[in-house]
């Protein structure tokens, strides 16, 4: 009897160590292509950048919409108001103050997850990424590391802050080969089942400067 009991409780012991232990970082990778697989989001976003080299920080902020495969819209709202959007292939930026829009292709900017772009294809991330559980993370946030199967000078690697409540991002934080990097944290994050197909095209406004980004 006496050794039942030891038994037993070796077994609750090993159960509560198990509950408390972060999952795997396949675990957590299949729960976040679950997630993501609906069709769209939208999000409130803060970016902070950082020159390493120059010591500076620029924060910006605003709104975005995201749809499956790799339809995006970023509407900054602060220091100064800027779009960026794309249809997956095309891609504009319109600065209005500036009077002026930039033209270029999609997969030059935000190809093999540039620019957060995997938010608008989870399965980036399985593909381009050799995907690691940071040690830096917790049972409140998991954070996963991504490296580039291809590494590139403006992409080194890529750090998620995972809130396991929902399996939803919380962050993404982007590093280059000079020591910059770039952090992005969603908040008021809502999944769609639909988003409206003009939010993913750009009518160029009459009178202003067109210059492509593409040689």
């Amino acid at each position: 009897m006496v050794r039942w009991v030891l038994a037993l409780l070796m077994l609750v012991g090993a159960a509560k160590a198990t509950a408390g232990q972060v999952p795997a970082a396949e675990e957590i990778l299949a729960r976040l292509e679950t997630r993501y697989a609906a069709a769209g989001l939208e999000a409130r976003f803060t970016q902070v950048s950082t020159l390493q080299a120059m010591d500076i920080t620029d924060t910006a902020e605003g709104r975005l919409w995201i749809r499956r495969p790799g339809q995006m819209r970023w509407e900054y709202s602060s220091p100064e108001p800027q779009t960026i959007v794309t249809d997956g292939k095309r891609l504009w930026i319109y600065r209005p103050l500036d009077r002026q829009v930039m033209i270029g292709s999609a997969p030059s900017f935000f190809g093999d997850g540039k620019g957060a772009g995997f938010l608008a294809d989870i399965g980036q991330v399985r593909r381009q990424f050799d995907v690691s559980l940071s040690p830096e993370g917790s049972q409140a946030v998991h954070r996963l590391i991504l490296v580039p199967r291809h590494p590139q000078p403006d992409l080194v690697r890529v750090e998620l802050d995972i809130d396991p409540a929902g399996d939803t991002i919380e962050a993404v934080t982007t590093f280059n080969a000079y020591g910059d990097k770039t952090r992005i944290v969603l908040n008021e994050v809502v999944f769609h089942d639909q988003l409206d197909d003009a939010l993913f095209q750009f009518e160029i406004p009459q009178g202003v400067e067109i210059i492509q980004m593409d040689p």
